[in-house]
């Protein structure tokens, strides 16, 4: 039987359909249906957005897409506090953002506390802006809220071909995607970025590239617009980046190494222990480091084994797949997984600019 749910406090709804990785390296497929506690979406084919979503067979609107997610009509909105406290003297007025609960019709949730110049967006100008901003050459495939509706996210695959490195050679596949997502409490801004996801391993590729844009980001803040020719222009047309990913994995997918070299930037990245350490430091250390050799040489890798874009998957491949959820909670490994995790994003920067250093 299902727990409580007192017992899971951010689910809101889901349909899942899905593709994990256990612990053994290889993918199982599953099923299940949750009633409260960890996030609402769909998504568009499997392997989902790694582990997000609900299948579905074709392409949708982006109407469609919110009605589907449960994103739609939400009228998210400001509540004065001090008109329910007319006896009280604030030194700074708060507002409560609210919601219309997409699941019990009647029921308005609160999302968060915010300041006087927090300005409110609806979830539909978020997702109507992704559509415009690759002019309609894209296809939603995953979108959702997590942590009771704070949060709210989706993805868009860029509808064009796939970059292929080594097309003649180890053809590694890289498909393109437009990342949307935003917090309705104040957390976090509006944020569009592109990012590029490896299709054997379903990888979520996060990298910093010099000159090349990645993300555009818009407060909450009154007088803060969405400007679709502004986004296209700051992102490059999105095309500058993916130009520049392309030169770099494929320098990266021509560098072959040895398995020492891939040893190397394990300890590179994750220093062992100091000889003194206590066992436990050690063993976890040590469990890593075996972690990281079976994923090296797993069917996920075969394709691009003895390469420095192998070693350097194997070592992302980790942090997607291989992780325990802290506090136990899935939802923040999905969520990490899927590129809406700053501390993961930035540790998969730094093992590809550990990787460039030693390699490339």
């Amino acid at each position: 039987p299902l727990p409580p749910s007192s017992s899971l406090p951010l689910v809101e709804s889901i349909g899942c359909a899905c593709q994990l990785r256990p612990s053994t390296g290889h993918r199982r497929s599953y099923s299940t249906n949750v009633f409260t506690g960890l996030f609402s979406c769909f998504s568009l084919r499997a392997p989902s957005w790694h582990g997000l979503g609900t299948i579905i067979t074709e392409p949708v609107s982006t109407p469609r897409m919110l009605e589907l997610a449960k994103l739609d009509k939400w009228n998210v909105r400001l509540v004065d506090v001090p008109q329910g406290f007319p006896d009280y003297n604030f030194s700074k007025i708060p507002y409560l953002v609210v919601r219309d609960s997409p699941h019990n019709e009647g029921q308005i949730d609160v999302l968060g506390q915010v300041g006087e110049r927090y300005n409110a967006f609806q979830n539909e100008d978020l997702f109507d802006f992704s559509s415009a901003l690759l002019d309609g050459a894209g296809t939603w495939e995953t979108a959702g809220s997590l942590k009771n509706g704070t949060v709210v996210f989706g993805a868009m695959s860029m509808d064009e071909s796939l970059i292929t490195l080594d097309p003649n050679g180890r053809a590694d596949g890289i498909k393109k995607y437009v990342l949307a997502y935003t917090s309705h409490n104040g957390t976090k801004s509006i944020t569009y970025s592109i990012t590029g996801v490896r299709v054997v391993c379903m990888n979520t590729l996060q990298i910093a590239i010099k000159d090349a844009k990645q993300t555009y980001s818009v407060k909450h803040t009154p007088g803060s617009t969405v400007k679709v020719e502004e986004a296209r222009k700051t992102l490059d047309i999105v095309f500058h980046y993916f130009d520049e990913f392309e030169k770099l994995a494929s320098d990266m997918i021509q560098r072959e190494i040895t398995e020492q070299q891939f040893h190397d930037l394990i300890a590179a990245v994750y220093e062992a222990p100091e000889v003194d350490a206590d066992k436990g430091a050690f063993k976890k250390w040590e469990t890593k480091r075996d972690t990281l050799v079976d994923i090296y040489h797993s069917p996920t890798c075969a394709n691009i084994l003895g390469t420095s874009w192998g070693a350097v998957n194997a070592l992302t491949e980790r942090l997607d797949w291989f992780r325990k959820p802290r506090g136990g909670e899935k939802e923040n490994m999905f969520a990490a997984a899927s590129g809406f995790d700053a501390a993961i994003n930035a540790e998969k920067d730094r093992i590809f600019s550990v990787a460039k250093a030693l390699f490339v």
